[in-house]
């Protein structure tokens, strides 16, 4: 089942708010109705949310289709409703140069998006477990964080991908999900896909996770991201920084993995990121809270990026520049 999708003329997404207690299937009809769902977290992640927007931007093509001022200003509201990701706008911009020739040639290339995507996932999958086998030997015990699965990725998944694919070929001992502070994306949904997929785990609170790694209860730390620097620096979910330190700490591998669509060569570092505060009424009610949703992980503690097209290794030495046959 796919995470988002276009049907008979609406964008049909997966709640991501009502599992892990329903698998609720809502239809998005309207430009305001996607943007809502993208601010809500109802779809998230980062390749969900690079076929989000192009698929918005699709949704503007035909709902505004005899004003174009107001289809300017809703592809505007689609690019910006997260301003961390790098796919959304992304998306949206690519699905948006294609106005001019009409809502269908529009929706082509909203579709021709996702389709990538699925594909990208399918690569990074088989990419990422020959690498985990590589470094880790015969069935790892992995940690992750935040959400990976098909859920952020249409289908099959970033870094859950590869755990998929481990476990598929019985290369895997079992996972270790951190809840993913403070809307429990760890525990609610990366438990919900690996209870799907029959794979064994375990779910740890955010800040056991070094812990854990310093005890020997885990081989490496593979995740995935919503934005990756020209430098090499990763823009993921809380918490991801303090996984990298505690992996550097314990000598273990810190696997990033995301498509090539989440590599921005036009953003030279992570100090150059906007880091979205998400208020702190979902952390807390009765007093100021800081409640950044990302942050920055330094190039310098990733042992490997994993993409759909490539292997860099960042412990050697290897730059992030564009990949073969990109400009």
């Amino acid at each position: 089942m796919r995470t988002i999708d276009w049907v008979d003329g609406a964008v049909e997404i997966i709640d991501q708010t009502a599992l892990p207690a329903e698998l609720c299937v809502r239809r998005l009809t309207t430009v305001a109705d996607l943007v809502a769902a993208i601010r809500s977290l109802a779809v998230r992640g980062a390749p969900a949310l690079g076929v989000a927007g192009a698929l918005g931007v699709a949704l503007a093509a035909r709902q505004f289709a005899d004003d174009p001022d107001a289809r300017a200003v809703a592809v505007r509201e689609i690019e910006t409703a997260r301003p961390t990701a790098v796919n959304l706008a992304r998306g949206a911009r690519r699905a948006a140069a294609h106005l001019a020739d009409g809502p269908d040639a529009v929706l082509r290339e909203a579709c021709a998006v996702r389709d990538e995507e699925i594909a990208a996932s399918e690569a990074m999958a088989t990419r990422g477990a020959d690498l985990m086998v590589e470094l880790c030997g015969a069935r790892p015990r992995l940690l992750t964080h935040c959400n990976t699965g098909g859920l952020a990725a249409v289908t099959v998944g970033t870094a859950l991908g590869v755990v998929g694919e481990l476990h598929r070929r019985g290369a895997l001992s079992g996972v270790v999900a951190s809840e993913t502070r403070p809307l429990l994306q760890g525990a609610r949904l990366t438990a919900w896909e690996l209870q799907q997929w029959g794979v064994p785990f375990r779910v740890a609170v955010d800040s056991a996770g070094p812990f854990l790694m310093a005890r020997g209860e885990v081989d490496a730390v593979i995740l995935g991201a919503d934005r990756i620097c020209a430098n090499g620096d990763v823009i993921n979910k809380i918490g991801t920084y303090a996984h990298a330190l505690g992996a550097r700490r314990a000598g273990l591998p810190f696997i990033v993995v995301a498509p090539e669509s989440t590599v921005d060569h036009d953003t030279p570092d992570g100090a150059a990121v906007e880091i979205e505060d998400r208020g702190g009424a979902e952390v807390t009610a009765f007093a100021d809270a800081a409640n950044p949703a990302f942050d920055v992980t330094p190039h310098d503690l990733v042992t490997a990026i994993v993409t759909d097209r490539r292997v860099i290794r960042l412990d050697r030495g290897e730059p992030v520049g564009p990949a073969r046959g990109t400009s």
